[in-house]
């Protein structure tokens, strides 16, 4: 199989079930920034191959199931609003990512201000990865009632979220510094 089709050549792309679009459709840029999202966590993940801590194998299959029901809501996003989802995306993974959310931040200092996204290289990169995610987010609001599953932006939302925390919880693990922010300038 080839990797080039050059079907995308004059700046059109098929969506799932084959419907062409040009490649600046508000549901490409949402699904390609899905994509980027997960992405920018893989590279996240990536700074740890070289540090241990004990929970660091949980820590990797939790982003591991993330990236991969990342995945599946970038083919929801791919899917035309007429037609039928192979997989999707219920409650039970937000409700996935709340349980993991609460987990993690029960073992961080409690926040009493905001903190600069920053770190070690493996939390910057989730910080990252966490803006990238309100992207997607606010472009799946954008597609509005072209969106046939409302659990799609829900959990981008709460995406955000866990990957906030991810960030604080990696810090942690690693003896990363979270700098508050100044409130004088």
């Amino acid at each position: 199989m080839r990797i080039y089709t050059r079907s995308g050549d004059k700046g059109k792309t098929s969506l799932i079930y084959g419907k062409r679009v040009p490649k600046n459709d508000l549901r490409v840029e949402a699904y390609g920034t899905c994509d980027e999202a997960n992405s920018m966590i893989g590279f996240g993940l990536s700074f740890l191959n070289e540090v241990e801590w004990d929970e660091k194998q949980a820590f990797l299959n939790a982003m591991h199931r993330i990236q991969t029901i990342l995945f599946h809501v970038g083919a929801e996003l791919a899917t035309p609003s007429d037609k039928e989802v192979t997989w999707k995306l219920k409650q039970e993974h937000i409700d996935e990512l709340e349980k993991q959310i609460d987990a993690w931040d029960a073992t961080l200092p409690e926040l009493k201000n905001f903190i600069l996204p920053g770190g070690t290289q493996a939390a910057s990169a989730l910080h990252s990865a966490r803006t990238v995610a309100r992207r997607a987010e606010r472009l799946a609001v954008g597609l509005g009632d072209e969106l046939a599953n409302p659990y799609v932006v829900s959990y981008l939302n709460r995406l955000s979220d866990l990957l906030f925390v991810a960030a604080r919880y990696v810090n942690q693990q690693l003896a990363g510094e979270e700098i508050p922010l100044q409130a004088d300038v």
